[in-house]
């Protein structure tokens, strides 16, 4: 029904069926395990790429990579973005019984926009002083939260039994608090600071954390 002549038990690990009332049909829903695994091995690549695009030292020496301290600060922050949203997704999604199709494509958009981060991390930690730089980053970052805020409204909406906010647990103030923290970075980026969009970023992650750390006492 779902794959036409697929194996039946391919179908069965890869989908599940549900009944659309819009469509007044069952349709086929993709498994969320197998969301979560394509997800887990497409950020897995896009942190890894992240190492190999650090600049090697002209001199190799102490002072040779104390002069990459950007590029190392740009990695960091890259790499543990990444990482505490895979973490934020997964803890969360424990939760989740099923998926939609509306799902599945804000995820594409979600793993679409991370895998410019290699780039736009490049970019800003070759050149961390300039402000178009450090606002095209800023943009990324803003967009994949975005389409994070989207992932998580499409499974509320799949699970009207769970209890989601803006995204997923996270408290709906924590959330405008990052956001807002952002945007005030990428404003002061383009106009009188051009460093402030990289600090912004870290700075969001530290709030988000320990109001995470403080929500779970």
């Amino acid at each position: 029904m779902c794959a036409g002549l697929g194996v039946f038990n391919d179908l069965v690990s890869a989908t599940i069926l549900a009944y659309d009332k819009r469509k007044n049909k069952l349709v086929c829903l993709m498994n969320k395990e197998r969301l979560a695994a394509f997800t887990d091995a497409v950020l897995a690549i896009i942190m890894t790429i992240l190492v190999l695009e650090l600049e090697k030292p002209k001199q190799i020496s102490w002072a040779g990579l104390w002069d990459l301290r950007a590029n190392f600060f740009a990695y960091t922050v890259s790499f543990f973005w990444i990482g505490l949203m895979w973490a934020t997704e997964h803890t969360h999604w424990q939760k989740v019984k099923k998926i939609s199709e509306s799902t599945v494509y804000a995820s594409l958009l979600m793993l679409f926009l991370s895998s410019f981060f290699p780039y736009t991390t490049s970019l800003v930690a070759s050149n961390f002083n300039n402000s178009t730089a450090q606002a095209l980053y800023g943009i990324v970052i803003l967009a994949v939260t975005f389409s994070n805020l989207a992932i998580s409204k499409t499974l509320k909406t799949a699970n009207p039994g769970i209890s989601f906010g803006w995204l997923y647990d996270v408290s709906n103030r924590s959330v405008f608090i990052d956001v807002a923290i952002k945007v005030i970075g990428l404003v002061l980026s383009v106009t009188i600071f051009p460093m402030a969009m990289m600090y912004a970023i870290f700075l969001g992650m530290v709030v988000l954390t320990t109001d995470g750390i403080i929500e779970n006492r």
